[in-house]
């Protein structure tokens, strides 16, 4: 399988090196030196990383057979993809490839089912998973313990216990407005609002009750 794990930016220097945009979480096994990357465009590759270090926050690499500026500015926006076996797990507990996630069922802790994972967003807070529903709408599942309890590869499905109102906030909405309404009842039939509160001879009209 092949997974996208960096773009390529601007030249750097003199010497053939370029920023990269990492689009991966194993920076330091998918562009170690000496990894081959298939290219898109493909006829700028494959190309094989001969060494890397970070500068500024920014990964920098430099490709075998790329020694200037020039050519190195050649290769700018050219997208970077590694070959993953299919199988392959991260070293980490508990972490998953995005393509490992993509399809999974989705259902909360009693059984229900919301949707199936289209897609992971990656942003700087969490991950984020976007779950199409039946009728067609999505939701955001945030990708975090507390919510997520149990990716099931094997059932390919990921179970969920959400927080009232996150994966239906329109039956929240409406009890919402239903505890308005028992608030404020309506008035009795032949009763407009402002005489309410006419028991006493007054208007109805207290200047101290508005806000």
């Amino acid at each position: 399988m092949q997974l996208v794990v960096a773009r390529i930016g601007r030249a750097h220097g003199i010497k053939g090196e370029v920023t990269v945009e990492v689009r991966t979480d194993e920076p330091e096994l998918r562009l170690a030196p000496g990894a081959v990357l298939a290219t898109d465009p493909a006829s700028a590759g494959p190309l094989t990383i001969e060494t890397g270090r970070v500068h500024s926050g920014r990964l920098l690499l430099r490709f075998e057979g790329v020694r200037d500026r020039t050519a190195a500015e050649a290769l700018r926006n050219t997208v970077l993809i590694a070959d993953v076996d299919p199988e392959e797990m991260p070293e980490g507990e508990d972490e998953y490839y995005d393509h490992q996630l993509m399809d999974l069922d989705v259902v909360t802790v009693d059984g229900t089912e919301v949707g199936r994972i289209t897609e992971v967003s990656h942003l700087p807070s969490q991950d984020l998973f976007v779950v199409e529903r039946p009728d067609g709408t999505e939701v955001m599942i945030p990708f975090v313990e507390e919510i997520v309890t149990e990716i099931d590869l094997a059932e390919q499905k990921a179970v969920i216990d959400p927080p009232p109102g996150l994966i239906d906030d329109r039956a929240e909405i409406a009890s919402a407005r239903e505890d308005t309404a028992e608030d404020c009842p309506a008035p009795a039939p032949g009763q407009d609002e402002d005489a309410a509160g006419e028991d006493d001879g007054t208007t109805g009209e207290d200047p101290g009750a508005r806000a």
